[in-house]
């Protein structure tokens, strides 16, 4: 494996506070907090930094934290962060040391992406005599609940001064030891939208009677699907699905609204600007047509996910240094969202994954599932290419 100096063994120091990662990350799992909730998160995440030492740290908000480690001289600035909210979602697996808050479960690595960070902030605190500029820890809130935690601590002033960025995401459908890296667009922006189909309820028996609110948001939800197969360059990337449909309240009454919800998911900025529009057209002639109204409301969420070229190409050598050629997995786009693309709107960055899943020990759920796991080997890997891409880019 690769080491950074003679006088000191990354991948050694990395082994001592394994151990630490693990138990860290257990105790996350047990004690998940909601987006916006995680004050206690936060106090452990403090006061663990705290018995670290030589770094400067900070409350930016009320559930997050900065550590700042400085060096001796002057030189780059780089950022690492880690998400740390939970889910809504009842955890249903047999762990000792699963979730004891009801209701509220880390189903989506962000207890592994905390540790991992806690662990390199432990390894490089130690070091600090040997960086050259500063290494920023942010231990991010409200990752999974729209406006986030990012662009809040964007606003609080985390990201001045730094010239890069970097930050893991453990994958479940990914198997472990694998790291998957993508350049350039990796992530979708994640917009929703709020739709109410207004008709005119009445006896089911009687039809003619009434104005069939069903029968009028079944067909937004049909003419929907043209925008992306017949509205799109089939070249660009969109998604357009609606995800809620409720309404009525009996077999024998026709409901006089119906509410629908979605998501729609795109790269290309001009194309999502022009999605409400789009959208709107469709939704008003349907319900003109059959002398219904709506209400239409559409919010933008998080940018898309963009990798900076260069700083990709430092993980992708970083990985084939460290874990050799087989483990690197290079990755096509998806359509998923992140407020990770908060940060890489200040300073260039990239947000790679680490493989977490395994299928010979059934590994193999899905993220925000009620199973959701992680093969823990995982965690040594993302601290042990923190440790190297942070030495990289600083240098």
């Amino acid at each position: 494996m690769a080491v950074n100096n003679p006088t000191f063994n990354l991948d050694h120091l990395a082994n001592e506070v394994k151990s630490d990662v693990i138990a860290w990350r257990r105790h996350l799992h047990q004690h998940p907090e909601l987006s916006f909730q995680e004050e206690k998160t936060a106090q452990y995440v403090y006061e663990t930094l705290v018995s670290f030492g030589n770094m400067e740290i900070s409350r930016p908000t009320k559930t997050s934290v900065l550590a700042r480690l400085i060096g001796p001289n002057e030189g780059r600035v780089l950022a690492i962060r880690a998400d740390m909210d939970a889910l809504p979602i009842q955890e249903e697996t047999s762990y000792e040391f699963a979730s004891a808050n009801p209701g509220v479960m880390h189903a989506c690595g962000h207890d592994g992406h905390t540790a991992m960070l806690l662990g390199t902030a432990k390894v490089l605190s130690g070091l600090k005599e040997e960086i050259k500029g500063e290494v920023r820890f942010i231990f991010q809130h409200a990752e999974e609940l729209f406006p986030g935690g990012a662009q809040e601590l964007v606003e609080a002033g985390v990201m001045d001064g730094v010239d890069n960025v970097i930050g893991i995401h453990l994958l479940s459908h990914l198997e472990v030891g694998k790291v998957g890296v993508a350049y350039g667009p990796m992530m979708a922006s994640p917009d929703t939208f709020h739709i109410t189909v207004k008709g005119k309820g009445g006896h089911a028996a009687y039809p003619h009677q009434t104005v069939d609110s069903i029968a009028i948001a079944a067909q937004v939800v049909t003419n929907l699907q043209h925008i992306v197969s017949r509205n799109t360059d089939p070249i660009d990337n969109l998604v357009v699905s609606v995800t809620q449909f409720a309404g009525g309240t009996a077999h024998n009454i026709i409901p006089g609204s119906v509410e629908l919800c979605g998501t729609v998911r795109s790269f290309d900025p001009s194309l999502r600007q022009s999605m409400p529009g789009k959208m709107e057209r469709i939704i008003k002639g349907i319900t003109d047509a059959h002398d219904a109204s709506y209400e239409f409301r559409y919010e933008f969420g998080y940018r898309q996910v963009i990798n900076d070229h260069e700083v990709t190409k430092v993980i992708e050598e970083t990985v084939r240094e460290v874990y050799g050629e087989d483990a690197l997995q290079l990755m096509r786009p998806t359509m998923g969202g992140e407020d990770f693309s908060a940060y890489q709107q200040v300073s260039p960055g990239v947000f790679f994954n680490v493989g977490a899943g395994n299928v010979e020990e059934g590994i193999t759920y899905p993220h925000h599932h009620s199973h959701f796991a992680i093969d823990e080997r995982a965690l040594d890997i993302g601290v042990k290419l923190f440790l190297h891409a942070s030495f990289k880019i600083l240098k």
